[in-house]
Protein backbone atom coordinates (compact mmCIF):
# COMPACT_ATOMS: atom_id res chain seq x y z
CA UNK A 1 0.00 0.00 0.00
CA UNK A 2 1.45 3.39 -1.03
CA UNK A 3 0.76 5.64 1.94
CA UNK A 4 2.10 9.22 2.06
CA UNK A 5 2.93 9.58 5.75
CA UNK A 6 6.28 11.34 6.13
CA UNK A 7 8.94 12.70 3.80
CA UNK A 8 11.82 10.84 5.45
CA UNK A 9 10.18 7.44 4.91
CA UNK A 10 10.09 7.81 1.12
CA UNK A 11 12.71 7.36 -1.57
CA UNK A 12 14.29 10.49 -3.00
CA UNK A 13 13.31 9.50 -6.54
CA UNK A 14 9.66 9.21 -5.50
CA UNK A 15 9.67 12.64 -3.87
CA UNK A 16 11.29 14.22 -6.91
CA UNK A 17 8.75 12.52 -9.16
CA UNK A 18 5.88 13.99 -7.13
CA UNK A 19 7.34 17.52 -7.36
CA UNK A 20 7.86 17.18 -11.11
CA UNK A 21 4.36 15.79 -11.62
CA UNK A 22 2.87 18.65 -9.60
CA UNK A 23 4.68 21.23 -11.73
CA UNK A 24 3.50 19.55 -14.94
CA UNK A 25 -0.12 19.43 -13.78
CA UNK A 26 -0.01 23.08 -12.76
CA UNK A 27 1.36 24.09 -16.15
CA UNK A 28 -1.34 22.09 -17.93
CA UNK A 29 -4.05 24.08 -16.11
CA UNK A 30 -2.80 27.58 -16.95
CA UNK A 31 -5.67 29.90 -17.86
CA UNK A 32 -8.45 27.49 -16.94
CA UNK A 33 -11.31 28.23 -14.56
CA UNK A 34 -10.69 26.64 -11.14
CA UNK A 35 -13.64 24.30 -11.58
CA UNK A 36 -12.65 23.03 -15.01
CA UNK A 37 -11.56 19.37 -15.08
CA UNK A 38 -8.02 18.29 -15.89
CA UNK A 39 -7.45 16.75 -19.32
CA UNK A 40 -6.44 13.54 -17.56
CA UNK A 41 -8.96 12.22 -15.03
CA UNK A 42 -6.98 9.82 -12.81
CA UNK A 43 -9.57 9.90 -10.02
CA UNK A 44 -12.60 9.25 -12.21
CA UNK A 45 -15.06 7.05 -10.28
CA UNK A 46 -12.92 7.37 -7.12
CA UNK A 47 -14.18 8.48 -3.70
CA UNK A 48 -11.82 10.23 -1.28
CA UNK A 49 -12.48 10.64 2.45
CA UNK A 50 -11.11 13.86 3.96
CA UNK A 51 -10.98 13.56 7.76
CA UNK A 52 -10.45 16.67 9.89
CA UNK A 53 -9.92 16.37 13.62
CA UNK A 54 -8.22 19.77 13.36
CA UNK A 55 -9.87 22.75 11.62
CA UNK A 56 -8.48 23.71 8.24
CA UNK A 57 -8.75 26.17 5.36
CA UNK A 58 -5.96 25.38 2.90
CA UNK A 59 -5.83 21.62 3.49
CA UNK A 60 -9.59 21.19 3.18
CA UNK A 61 -10.10 23.38 0.14
CA UNK A 62 -6.99 22.28 -1.75
CA UNK A 63 -7.68 18.56 -1.34
CA UNK A 64 -11.36 18.97 -2.18
CA UNK A 65 -10.68 21.04 -5.31
CA UNK A 66 -7.84 18.76 -6.36
CA UNK A 67 -9.96 15.62 -6.17
CA UNK A 68 -12.72 17.27 -8.21
CA UNK A 69 -10.31 18.56 -10.85
CA UNK A 70 -9.02 15.00 -11.29
CA UNK A 71 -12.54 13.61 -11.69
CA UNK A 72 -13.16 12.18 -8.22
CA UNK A 73 -15.61 12.84 -5.42
CA UNK A 74 -14.96 13.80 -1.80
CA UNK A 75 -16.56 13.03 1.54
CA UNK A 76 -15.53 15.56 4.19
CA UNK A 77 -15.69 14.27 7.78
CA UNK A 78 -14.96 16.20 10.96
CA UNK A 79 -13.90 14.68 14.25
CA UNK A 80 -17.30 15.64 15.65
CA UNK A 81 -19.02 13.62 12.91
CA UNK A 82 -17.16 10.42 13.71
CA UNK A 83 -16.40 8.04 16.56
CA UNK A 84 -12.70 8.06 15.67
CA UNK A 85 -10.82 6.63 18.64
CA UNK A 86 -13.76 7.23 20.99
CA UNK A 87 -16.81 5.07 20.42
CA UNK A 88 -14.87 2.96 17.91
CA UNK A 89 -11.21 2.07 17.57
CA UNK A 90 -9.16 3.76 14.89
CA UNK A 91 -8.40 0.32 13.46
CA UNK A 92 -12.08 -0.49 13.02
CA UNK A 93 -12.77 2.93 11.51
CA UNK A 94 -9.93 2.35 9.03
CA UNK A 95 -11.31 -1.05 8.06
CA UNK A 96 -14.82 0.32 7.56
CA UNK A 97 -13.78 3.40 5.58
CA UNK A 98 -11.70 1.18 3.30
CA UNK A 99 -14.95 -0.51 2.23
CA UNK A 100 -16.46 2.85 1.18
CA UNK A 101 -13.64 4.95 -0.27
CA UNK A 102 -10.52 4.62 -2.43
CA UNK A 103 -8.25 7.03 -0.53
CA UNK A 104 -8.12 8.58 2.94
CA UNK A 105 -6.58 11.93 3.89
CA UNK A 106 -6.46 12.61 7.64
CA UNK A 107 -5.57 15.81 9.50
CA UNK A 108 -5.24 14.88 13.13
CA UNK A 109 -3.52 15.58 16.44
CA UNK A 110 -1.58 12.49 17.43
CA UNK A 111 0.97 10.83 15.15
CA UNK A 112 -0.25 7.47 16.44
CA UNK A 113 -3.72 8.10 14.99
CA UNK A 114 -2.23 8.54 11.52
CA UNK A 115 -0.08 5.42 11.76
CA UNK A 116 -2.86 3.27 13.13
CA UNK A 117 -5.15 4.44 10.32
CA UNK A 118 -2.48 3.50 7.77
CA UNK A 119 -1.77 0.15 9.42
CA UNK A 120 -5.37 -1.05 9.23
CA UNK A 121 -6.68 0.71 6.10
CA UNK A 122 -6.67 -1.28 2.89
CA UNK A 123 -6.56 1.92 0.82
CA UNK A 124 -3.80 4.58 0.75
CA UNK A 125 -3.63 7.08 3.62
CA UNK A 126 -2.23 10.62 3.32
CA UNK A 127 -0.88 12.69 6.22
CA UNK A 128 -2.71 16.03 6.04
CA UNK A 129 -0.97 17.16 9.27
CA UNK A 130 -0.25 15.83 12.74
CA UNK A 131 1.19 17.51 15.82
CA UNK A 132 4.56 16.14 14.70
CA UNK A 133 4.77 16.65 10.91
CA UNK A 134 3.20 18.38 7.89
CA UNK A 135 4.71 16.76 4.77
CA UNK A 136 2.17 18.03 2.22
CA UNK A 137 3.05 21.61 3.14
CA UNK A 138 6.75 21.06 2.60
CA UNK A 139 6.22 19.41 -0.78
CA UNK A 140 4.37 22.57 -1.82
CA UNK A 141 7.15 24.74 -0.36
CA UNK A 142 9.86 22.96 -2.32
CA UNK A 143 7.80 23.20 -5.48
CA UNK A 144 7.35 26.95 -4.87
CA UNK A 145 11.04 27.59 -4.21
CA UNK A 146 12.06 25.80 -7.39
CA UNK A 147 9.50 27.71 -9.47
CA UNK A 148 11.13 30.98 -8.44
CA UNK A 149 14.80 30.22 -7.77
CA UNK A 150 15.64 26.88 -9.38
CA UNK A 151 16.79 23.63 -7.74
CA UNK A 152 16.77 23.69 -3.94
CA UNK A 153 19.76 21.35 -3.72
CA UNK A 154 22.63 23.04 -1.93
CA UNK A 155 20.61 26.10 -0.91
CA UNK A 156 20.49 27.64 2.58
CA UNK A 157 17.06 27.56 4.22
CA UNK A 158 16.61 29.42 7.51
CA UNK A 159 13.68 28.76 9.86
CA UNK A 160 13.01 31.50 12.41
CA UNK A 161 10.75 30.81 15.38
CA UNK A 162 9.34 27.66 16.95
CA UNK A 163 10.74 24.22 16.06
CA UNK A 164 7.26 22.83 15.39
CA UNK A 165 5.66 20.19 13.15
CA UNK A 166 6.21 22.17 9.93
CA UNK A 167 9.89 22.56 10.81
CA UNK A 168 10.11 18.81 11.42
CA UNK A 169 9.01 18.10 7.85
CA UNK A 170 11.48 20.72 6.59
CA UNK A 171 14.20 18.83 8.47
CA UNK A 172 13.17 15.56 6.82
CA UNK A 173 13.18 17.31 3.44
CA UNK A 174 16.64 18.82 4.00
CA UNK A 175 18.15 15.37 3.92
CA UNK A 176 16.02 14.04 1.07
CA UNK A 177 16.46 17.08 -1.20
CA UNK A 178 20.02 17.87 -0.04
CA UNK A 179 19.76 21.47 1.18
CA UNK A 180 21.16 23.19 4.28
CA UNK A 181 18.65 23.89 7.04
CA UNK A 182 19.30 26.37 9.85
CA UNK A 183 17.07 26.80 12.89
CA UNK A 184 17.07 30.08 14.77
CA UNK A 185 14.85 30.35 17.81
CA UNK A 186 14.92 30.20 21.60
CA UNK A 187 16.52 27.18 23.20
CA UNK A 188 13.23 26.35 24.93
CA UNK A 189 11.55 25.87 21.54
CA UNK A 190 14.34 23.91 19.89
CA UNK A 191 13.10 21.11 17.56
CA UNK A 192 12.65 17.60 18.93
CA UNK A 193 15.82 15.61 19.58
CA UNK A 194 14.94 13.02 16.94
CA UNK A 195 15.74 15.67 14.31
CA UNK A 196 19.30 16.27 15.50
CA UNK A 197 21.80 16.03 12.68
CA UNK A 198 19.31 17.27 10.07
CA UNK A 199 19.82 20.97 10.82
CA UNK A 200 22.17 23.40 12.52
CA UNK A 201 21.10 25.79 15.24
CA UNK A 202 22.15 29.46 15.32
CA UNK A 203 20.68 31.41 18.23
CA UNK A 204 21.18 34.91 16.75
CA UNK A 205 18.64 35.41 13.91
CA UNK A 206 20.74 38.14 12.30
CA UNK A 207 23.66 35.74 11.97
CA UNK A 208 21.44 32.84 10.92
CA UNK A 209 19.92 34.56 7.87
CA UNK A 210 23.20 35.74 6.38
CA UNK A 211 23.45 34.12 2.95
CA UNK A 212 19.97 32.60 3.19
CA UNK A 213 18.20 31.63 -0.02
CA UNK A 214 14.92 31.11 1.81
CA UNK A 215 13.59 32.42 5.13
CA UNK A 216 10.62 30.60 6.67
CA UNK A 217 8.50 31.15 9.73
CA UNK A 218 5.20 29.97 11.16
CA UNK A 219 2.66 31.16 13.70
CA UNK A 220 3.95 31.49 17.23
CA UNK A 221 0.81 30.06 18.80
CA UNK A 222 -1.50 27.17 18.03
CA UNK A 223 -5.25 27.62 17.79
CA UNK A 224 -5.50 25.32 20.82
CA UNK A 225 -3.00 27.13 23.08
CA UNK A 226 -4.39 28.73 26.27
CA UNK A 227 -3.92 32.47 26.77
CA UNK A 228 -1.08 31.94 29.26
CA UNK A 229 0.89 29.92 26.69
CA UNK A 230 0.26 32.56 24.02
CA UNK A 231 1.71 35.31 26.20
CA UNK A 232 4.73 33.19 27.13
CA UNK A 233 5.47 32.33 23.50
CA UNK A 234 5.23 35.96 22.41
CA UNK A 235 7.79 36.87 25.04
CA UNK A 236 10.09 34.05 23.93
CA UNK A 237 9.80 34.66 20.19
CA UNK A 238 9.59 38.43 19.82
CA UNK A 239 13.27 38.61 18.91
CA UNK A 240 12.76 36.15 16.04
CA UNK A 241 10.18 38.15 14.10
CA UNK A 242 10.86 38.18 10.35
CA UNK A 243 10.89 41.87 9.43
CA UNK A 244 12.45 43.98 6.70
CA UNK A 245 15.68 44.45 8.65
CA UNK A 246 16.11 40.69 9.02
CA UNK A 247 15.26 39.92 5.37
CA UNK A 248 17.83 42.53 4.28
CA UNK A 249 20.56 40.31 5.72
CA UNK A 250 19.58 37.38 3.47
CA UNK A 251 20.58 37.13 -0.19
CA UNK A 252 19.08 39.81 -2.45
CA UNK A 253 16.95 37.22 -4.24
CA UNK A 254 15.98 35.32 -1.08
CA UNK A 255 12.39 34.17 -0.76
CA UNK A 256 10.11 34.42 2.25
CA UNK A 257 7.57 31.70 3.09
CA UNK A 258 4.87 31.16 5.70
CA UNK A 259 2.47 28.22 5.53
CA UNK A 260 -0.45 30.36 6.77
CA UNK A 261 -2.63 31.25 8.58
CA UNK A 262 -0.48 34.10 9.86
CA UNK A 263 -0.74 36.51 12.73
CA UNK A 264 0.44 39.56 10.85
CA UNK A 265 3.01 41.69 12.63
CA UNK A 266 3.72 38.95 15.14
CA UNK A 267 5.92 36.25 13.58
CA UNK A 268 6.31 38.31 10.39
CA UNK A 269 5.51 41.89 9.49
CA UNK A 270 2.98 42.77 6.83
CA UNK A 271 5.79 44.60 5.02
CA UNK A 272 7.59 41.28 4.56
CA UNK A 273 4.47 39.22 3.87
CA UNK A 274 3.37 41.63 1.13
CA UNK A 275 6.87 42.55 0.03
CA UNK A 276 9.08 41.56 -2.92
CA UNK A 277 10.61 38.51 -1.22
CA UNK A 278 7.27 36.95 -0.30
CA UNK A 279 5.83 33.98 -2.19
CA UNK A 280 3.28 33.02 0.45
CA UNK A 281 0.29 32.96 -1.89
CA UNK A 282 2.11 30.97 -4.58
CA UNK A 283 3.03 28.63 -1.71
CA UNK A 284 -0.63 28.37 -0.68
CA UNK A 285 -1.75 27.68 -4.27
CA UNK A 286 0.86 24.99 -4.70
CA UNK A 287 -0.70 22.98 -1.90
CA UNK A 288 -3.33 22.12 -4.51
CA UNK A 289 -0.89 20.96 -7.17
CA UNK A 290 1.48 19.14 -4.83
CA UNK A 291 -1.36 17.24 -3.18
CA UNK A 292 -2.85 16.26 -6.53
CA UNK A 293 0.51 14.74 -7.37
CA UNK A 294 0.62 12.97 -4.00
CA UNK A 295 -2.82 11.46 -4.62
CA UNK A 296 -1.79 10.26 -8.07
CA UNK A 297 1.33 8.70 -6.60
CA UNK A 298 -0.66 6.91 -3.92
CA UNK A 299 -3.11 5.49 -6.44
CA UNK A 300 -0.41 4.85 -9.06
CA UNK A 301 -2.33 6.96 -11.56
Amino acid sequence: MKHFLDIHTMAQIELRGIIDDAAAMKKARLGRPRGAPDDVQPLKDHMVALIFEKPSTRTRVSFDVGVRQMGGQTMVLSGADMQLGHGETIADTARVLSRYVDLIMIRTFEEQTLHEMAEYATVPVINGLTNRTHPCQIMADIMTFEEHNGPIKGKRVVWSGDGNNVFASFAHAAKQFDFELVFTGPETLEPERALEGLYTSVRDPNEAVRGADLVVTDTWVSMHDPQSARERRHNQLRGYQVNEALMAKAKPDALFMHCLPAHRDDEATSAVMDGPHSVIFDEAENRLHAQKAVMRWCLEK
